[in-house]
């Protein structure tokens, strides 16, 4: 990699290299320069290297480099200047779009020049044969060469564009019109594959859009000029579509508009809407949406009405008679109601989405056919007044087919009027944005109609018609269609109607004894069982006799109620657990056929990538050797051309040839050809040598006699020229002398007219050097105030930071005394209350002992000791001991002592002679934390091994500190009691 000190040395190495040959190592000069971080700044010669880059790009048709080139590039400039990314990409897309066409155009010259080589003979031989083997036109061949590389390049340089160009809000309109270019080149070459590439590119590009909502420079769509140039992208993609024939993509492009529209919340422009409806109504009647055709003619009628102010008398009755024509298009039953469950949620979204498109906002909850209908269409036909726009036989054919009731004549009536609707029709004057209306498009579902009305009127007066007369009443078809259209029809319950072929007739039955009626007779039935029933066995009035029949009917059925709640839980349940299962085998089932799936796809697309490289290059090496062998017989043909005839021999003489026998005849003749050429060559070379010296022997004296005489012509030209020289001096001289003395006379105005210019000239520039020296102290002067007020402003930031943070570390220092007082308080009141529990530990023990000496006193029977004892005993512990204190607490080891102290429940003293681990300390509590019975919460637990209480974290922790109500926490100095 070159490292270059300025671009424009860049620009001028890659125009070396260009000149002796090198473009692709000019390419990689270039693209060195453009990738590499050292020139990130944006100056204008790196708008020249790009234009010279792209040059090369599209000379060689690199479109990875000129794609890593332009995102380099506009990572330079997107910030800086963005209209130079702007003319170096409209350089790029006429460069491509350039070398396309003169592909194109050199394609048809060679197709014109083959096709008039040769006038009697209708193709040559060798293009025979070249189409024999390669199965293949020479315009097809040609196009292949020539004009396909540039047409990849020419697409791959329009995806290029749009990629780069996707997500800048300055560049909207270059993005806009570039999309609107690889549209035109879709359509002009018809190349639809692309079309669908390109449609589904700028639609991630918009769904993109609205998903990285946070992107930098992301275009706004709620601007106006941003959603006009999105919509006038779709709308030219919508029209495209259209005249491509890709109904499907049209339709994806108006759900994209439409997307669109809901997007922004913003209603297009009446013109853009007509545009949108007009290829509506084509985009239905292709797809057979005979209802959704005819809403999007209403929709197109009312905007035509409302806005075209210049629409004419004749055009809106055109329109209007095209609107009510495609209602009466629509057929008079619904096709889904023998339709599966399936199929009628799928034609449910379908109609939804359709509804959607057209501007009718239904729910989803409701069916589309309950909003939009046939009967609601035209019941809206008449109400708004379109029918009376029509025309008048469409009028007639709208009241003959909805309104009369004509069972015989009901062909003969509508057959004129449909010839005349079949001549109407045209080009729409005032309204320019519609596409020609032609009603003869509705003539056959027009007869359809007539057929079924005519079927559905002869059913209400015949049970049976022959075929004949039946064929006599519909002139429109012959019978086979008739029969297919009543099929139809009694599928869809519209008419119930048998054909008998063998007899010739046609047998209508009663659609109201086929209908639904029947087949729910079992309920109807029922239901007049149900009464009888009734009427037999009246239910009695009181409720007091059913009482007294069943006597327990209310329990017996609130029971049974519950008896089958519970049953219909358990199998709801085990059906969900059922289903579970199920869903879960299924999964994995479905897991292991895709993971399988998955390895057979993989290992088919590798054998099949194996076999397409093999069959690749087999191909490639088949291909050299043919094209190297005819390379040698095109050269041994060219040498036998030019040897003699006698020594001419065949090519081929019925052996075979091997590709290395060719070669070595080519070089055998060729060498025998340039040693023969070569003594010719040398014979001719003698023979001319002394043909020349014999011709320079006899020129010599006539050249030197030639000579002499050209010397003395020239000496005397030469005299001449000079004498007449010197008279044309001294007449000039004579004539300067006396324009001389005619100009003396001026010379003293002339210095007095130079004097006056110097001296206003002089005091011009006095007065403008004064001027600028008072402008430049002024300047000097306010600069030097400024710089006066800058540094007091400075000063007195510093002087204020200074106290703010002068005041910030006496906050600080403030702060950390009070933390030192508040733990110094903390350290104060840890150690009184560890004295406080010191004394109720020792005021514990005392208690303790003393009622140890009760018991022993009691337990030997003498009741001396224990009345000694009672004065001791401080009232506190007595009333403890009792359990005779009103709302104290009483420890649960002391009420288990008063327990086994009654006479109910005596226990065994210990014997002198036992030892007593408690002899010390008095009996051990029965709730001690080496029990399995604690009272108090688990912080009073988890205390017993602290150095003090914990009283004042828990609420009410005053009242820890009396041993007369509450039992205080054992500290650690208490050695561990040994256990019974």
């Amino acid at each position: 990699m070159a490292n270059f000190a300025k671009p424009e040395n860049a620009l001028k190495r890659a125009d070396e290299l260009i000149n002796v040959g090198q473009k692709q190592d000019a390419l990689q000069a270039l693209h060195d320069l453009i990738t590499s971080k050292r020139y990130r700044a944006w100056q204008k010669p790196l708008e020249k290297i790009m234009f010279k880059y792209l040059d090369l790009c599209v000379d060689l048709k690199r479109g990875r480099f000129a794609k890593d080139g332009l995102i380099q590039y506009r990572i330079v400039c997107q910030q800086v200047n963005v209209s130079s990314l702007e003319e170096v990409i409209k350089h790029f897309l006429h460069l491509a779009t350039e070398k396309a066409e003169q592909a194109r155009s050199q394609a048809d010259a060679l197709e014109e020049a083959l096709d008039v080589d040769d006038l009697e003979a209708d193709r040559k031989p060798e293009d025979l044969q070249l189409s024999i083997v390669s199965g293949e036109k020479g315009k097809d061949r040609s196009d292949r060469e020539l004009v396909t590389p540039w047409f990849k390049f020419l697409w791959e340089t329009y995806r290029t564009v749009l990629e780069i160009l996707r997500n800048n809000s300055k560049l909207e309109a270059l993005y806009a019109m570039t999309a609107h270019k690889a549209f035109q080149f879709c359509k002009q070459y018809k190349r639809t594959t692309e079309f669908r590439r390109l449609c589904e590119i700028i639609r991630n590009h918009l769904a993109n859009l609205n998903k990285y909502r946070d992107q930098r420079d992301r275009p706004d769509l709620s601007a106006p000029e941003s959603l006009q140039l999105y919509l006038d992208t779709r709308f030219d993609q919508l029209k495209v579509a259209t005249e491509l024939g890709l109904w499907q993509e049209a339709f994806r492009s108006v759900e994209d508009i439409y997307g669109l529209m809901c997007m922004v919340k913003k209603t297009p422009k009446s013109s853009l809407l007509m545009v949108y409806y007009s290829k509506l109504t084509e985009i239905f009647w292709i797809s057979s949406s005979h209802l959704y055709h005819a809403y999007a003619w209403l929709k197109l009628f009312s905007l035509q009405k409302n806005f075209n102010k210049n629409l004419s008398q004749k055009d809106l009755q055109l329109i209007a008679s095209s609107v009510v024509l495609a209602a009466l298009s629509i057929p008079p039953f619904d096709r889904a109601q023998s339709a599966s469950h399936m199929e009628l949620e799928n034609e449910k979204e379908r109609n939804l989405r359709m509804a959607n498109l057209i501007g009718f906002n239904l729910e989803p909850k409701f069916e589309g056919r309950d909003m939009l209908s046939r009967a609601a269409l035209l019941s809206e036909l008449v109400s708004r007044g379109v029918l009376s726009c029509a025309s008048q036989e469409v009028k007639d054919l709208f009241h003959v087919l909805e309104h009369e009731f004509h069972p015989l004549d009901l062909g003969s009536k509508i057959q004129p009027l449909l010839e005349k609707i079949s001549k109407s029709g045209g080009k729409l004057s005032s309204a320019p944005s519609l596409p020609e209306v032609q009603l003869s498009q509705y003539v056959l579902s027009l007869e359809k109609l007539a057929t079924l009305r005519l079927l559905q009127q002869v059913s209400r007066i015949y049970q049976t018609i022959r075929i004949e007369s039946l064929c006599q009443l519909v002139p429109f078809f012959e019978f086979s269609v008739v029969e297919k259209i009543s099929v139809d029809a009694v599928k869809n319950n519209f008419v119930a109607m048998k054909v008998d072929h063998m007899k010739g007739v046609v047998i209508f039955g009663n659609l109201g004894i086929e209908s639904d009626g029947l087949r729910d007779h079992l309920a109807v039935f029922a239901e007049s069982l149900s009464k009888v029933r009734a009427m037999l066995y009246p239910v009695p009035s009181k409720a007091s006799k059913l009482g007294g029949i069943l006597p327990n009917l209310a329990d017996t059925v609130e029971k049974e109620h519950k008896r089958l709640l519970a049953r219909k839980s358990i199998i709801e349940k085990r059906k969900e657990d059922q289903e579970r299962q199920q869903l879960e085998m299924e999964r994995e089932e479905e897991q292991k056929r895709l993971k399988l799936q998955k390895l057979t796809e993989e290992a088919e697309q590798k054998r099949l990538a194996a076999e397409l490289a093999e069959r690749r290059k087999q191909r490639i090496l088949r291909e050299i050797e043919e094209k190297e062998f005819e390379e040698a017989q095109a050269l041994l043909e060219d040498r036998e051309k030019r040897t003699k005839k006698g020594k001419k021999k065949p090519l081929l003489d019925g052996e075979k040839v091997t590709k290395q026998t060719v070669m070595e005849r080519a070089l055998t003749e060729q060498l025998k050809e340039r040693q023969e050429m070569e003594k010719k060559l040398q014979k001719l070379a003698k023979t001319m040598d002394y043909l020349e010296r014999a011709k320079r022997e006899e020129a010599a004296p006539l050249i030197e006699a030639s000579y002499q005489r050209r010397l003395v012509e020239e000496r005397e030209f030469y005299e001449r020229e000079q004498q007449r020289e010197v008279e044309l001096s001294r007449e000039r001289h004579e004539s300067d002398l006396k324009e001389k003395n005619r100009l003396s006379r001026m010379l003293d105005n002339k210095e007095i007219f130079q004097a006056q210019v110097i001296s206003r000239r002089q005091a011009e520039f006095d007065r403008i050097r004064a001027e600028r020296e008072e402008r430049i102290s002024q300047i000097i002067q306010a600069r030097k105030q400024e710089r006066d007020i800058k540094r007091k402003q400075i000063y007195y930031m510093n002087i204020e930071e200074e106290r703010i943070t002068k005041l910030q570390e006496e906050e600080e220092a403030r702060k950390q005394e009070e933390a030192e007082r508040k733990k110094t308080e903390e350290a104060e009141r840890k150690a009184k209350l560890d004295e406080i529990a010191e004394k109720q530990q020792q005021r514990l023990r005392e208690s303790e002992e003393k009622e140890k000496l009760r018991r022993e006193a009691l337990s030997r029977g003498t009741d001396a000791p224990a009345r000694h004892a009672e004065p001791t005993v401080t009232p506190a512990a007595t009333a403890s001991a009792s359990g005779s204190g009103p709302g104290k607490y009483v420890p649960k080891w002391k009420r288990q002592t008063t327990e086994v102290s009654s006479p109910t429940a005596p226990t065994a003293a210990p014997t002198p002679s036992e030892p007593d681990c408690w002899s010390s300390r008095g009996p051990p509590p029965a709730d001690d934390h080496w029990g399995s019975s604690r009272v108090g919460p688990p912080a009073e637990r988890g205390d017993r091994r602290g150095s003090g209480p914990r009283g004042s974290d828990r609420p009410g922790g005053d009242t820890w500190r009396s041993s007369d109500e509450r039992r205080s926490p054992f500290g650690s100095s208490r050695p561990r009691p040994a256990q019974r």
